[in-house]
């Protein structure tokens, strides 16, 4: 399913004045396409993801999942989107320190009615998928940084989503794991048929990604720039 914007703008209050955060952001992310959206600090990168994912409701404009419009969708039907069809990877993995990393991806699946074996197998089995093979049972301080943020990744996917949004994933990483994280979400995009939307102020891994356009004053432009 894709994730489609059209329009979309978000308006804030900030004292006695009114802050505009996005302004006619129209974008469709496919099934299989990993989209990088490159920025500044406070360009409205974060602002977009909230939008999409739900978190937050646009003043103006359209968002869809696939055939679902969830711009005025009710609460209770938007928490269950976002549990099923919506993965987000935020900037920091914020693993349990007494979780190993296969109990990360267990812990909330008993709301989406899955039984604990079958939430251990999937989680198993994604963890083999981010190169995490072997390690389902080392806790968060026996894991590298890049280690961590696939435990992150993996976590995101539990759900099987449609749509997968990704806040800065690299931002404390070397350009090495870096690489390797981008062309990790590279290979579970294509692989799972998910629309992705890469959110990142880094153009060093760009080449990585299926298409990229860059905000700036919460307006979208066509193209971002990127470093080889």
């Amino acid at each position: 399913m894709s994730l489609t914007m059209y329009g979309v703008g978000l308006d804030y209050p900030d004292g006695e004045r009114t802050v505009t955060a996005l302004e006619d952001v129209s974008l469709r992310v496919a099934p299989g396409e990993l989209l990088a959206v490159t920025g500044p600090s406070g360009s409205g990168k974060s602002s977009l993801l909230a939008v999409a994912s739900g978190l937050v409701r646009p003043t103006r404009g359209s968002i869809s999942v696939g055939d679902s419009d969830v711009t005025d969708m009710p609460g209770r039907e938007l928490s269950a989107l976002r549990l099923t069809r919506i993965g987000i990877v935020f900037q920091q993995p914020n693993l349990v320190g007494s979780l190993t990393a296969a109990e990360q991806l267990q812990v909330t699946e008993h709301m989406r009615g899955r039984s604990a074996r079958k939430a251990r197998d999937r989680a198993v089995q994604l963890l083999a998928t981010v190169g995490l093979a072997g390690k389902q049972h080392r806790r968060p301080h026996r894991l590298s940084g890049g280690e961590r943020q696939r435990v992150n990744i993996a976590r995101a996917l539990m759900g099987s989503p449609e749509v997968l949004l990704v806040d800065e994933p690299t931002s404390a990483l070397d350009r090495e794991r870096g690489a390797r994280i981008v062309e990790l979400l590279r290979e579970v995009t294509s692989h799972y048929g998910i629309a992705t939307v890469l959110v990142t102020h880094d153009t060093r891994h760009l080449s990585h990604t299926d298409r990229a356009v860059s905000i700036v004053d919460g307006r979208l432009s066509d193209a971002a720039p990127h470093e080889g």
